[in-house]
């Protein structure tokens, strides 16, 4: 029989943010919570309701805001892993996409181009210009100089490794520049491109990089894909 004097001992009301330690490793890849493990879930509210205060329960209203939390925490690291999902398929298909570069003849932005047998830059004209095309080396010396006359519009010039003295030069990147005048003296905005064949894709990049002549490029720096090198 059991004596009517003796109390129980008071129980404290749950700490509405207090979550049971799970088992294991949290040093993983994968931070543990309610949306990875559903019995961590029930396990939580069942606590909860046996640890209640008889005199003083947990008002409805309150539980029910609880449980909203709980289920809001949910969606939003379900979130986080199909984000996390995306991010790994976008970095994919950029693999994919810069793989299919190599061996292709591709011409960028910029001005130094990896000679070898031959070098080629195209050019844009903003209007006709008389203008003068010059190309040097990587330690600034001048390989080749001569006047040009450009007409509006896409352009391309190959140039061969001949200096102005008829000269051999040897492999290496080479600058080219170009000054432009129009008729009236004014200068022509003149933008130039590198052509030349992707050699390899290094793929531990983020975004992979291509390699084109030992320079270093991404796949939207591509502006076209070229078929051949057409001459001065």
């Amino acid at each position: 029989m059991v004596d009517a004097t003796t109390t129980a001992p008071p129980v404290s009301a749950p700490n509405p943010n207090y979550v049971p330690p799970t088992s294991g490793s949290s040093t993983g890849t994968k931070s543990p919570g309610i949306a990875d493990n559903f019995q961590t879930f029930l396990t939580l509210l069942t606590t909860q309701l046996q640890n209640q205060n008889p005199l003083d329960p947990l008002d409805t209203n309150q539980f029910t805001q609880q449980l909203v939390q709980f289920a809001g925490i949910e969606q939003q690291m379900k979130g986080n892993d199909a984000l996390a999902n995306l991010v790994s398929i976008e970095k994919s298909a950029q693999s994919t996409q810069a793989l299919v570069f190599v061996g292709q003849t591709v011409s960028v932005d910029g001005s130094t181009a990896a000679f070898d047998k031959s070098a080629t830059w195209n050019f844009n004209a903003a209007a006709d210009a008389a203008a003068t095309i010059t190309i040097t080396s990587s330690t600034g010396a001048t390989a080749y100089s001569r006047p040009y006359s450009m007409k509006k519009g896409d352009g391309s010039f190959l140039w061969d490794g001949k200096g102005n003295d008829g000269a051999q030069w040897p492999k290496g990147n080479y600058k080219m520049t170009i000054v432009g005048k129009d008729s009236n003296g004014a200068n022509v905005a003149i933008s130039t491109e590198v052509q030349g064949v992707v050699d390899s894709v290094d793929l531990t990049a983020s975004p992979p990089l291509l390699s084109i002549g030992g320079q270093n490029y991404t796949s939207d720096q591509i502006k076209r894909i070229v078929r051949s090198s057409s001459g001065s």
